[in-house]
């Protein structure tokens, strides 16, 4: 039978996790960011996704004639796409 975890079980639990993340140094951390794919006779640029997604947002805020308000859809429409492109780069 399987034995209750307490509390001060999963404090120390999550002691250890954060203690093996800090004892790794930043370079062995990878940071790729992503991309959208470029066509075919335009040169690769890395943009990262947040980037991306801010300057989808700000189109999509443009093309509704400026309006305040609808920042969060903004960026979630914005994201949504974002996403479906990458997805869409890595099944291809």
């Amino acid at each position: 039978m399987a034995t209750k975890r307490t509390k001060a079980d999963k404090l120390e639990r999550q002691t250890e996790q954060l203690g093996k993340k800090v004892d790794r140094h930043p370079d062995e951390i990878e940071k790729k960011p992503l991309t959208l794919a470029p066509k075919s006779d335009e040169p690769t640029i890395l943009i990262p996704i947040e980037q991306q997604t801010q300057q989808r947002a700000y189109e999509l805020y443009e093309r509704r004639g400026r309006t305040d308000g609808h920042d969060l859809e903004d960026w979630l429409q914005a994201e949504c796409e974002i996403k479906a492109t990458h997805a869409n780069a890595a099944a291809a």
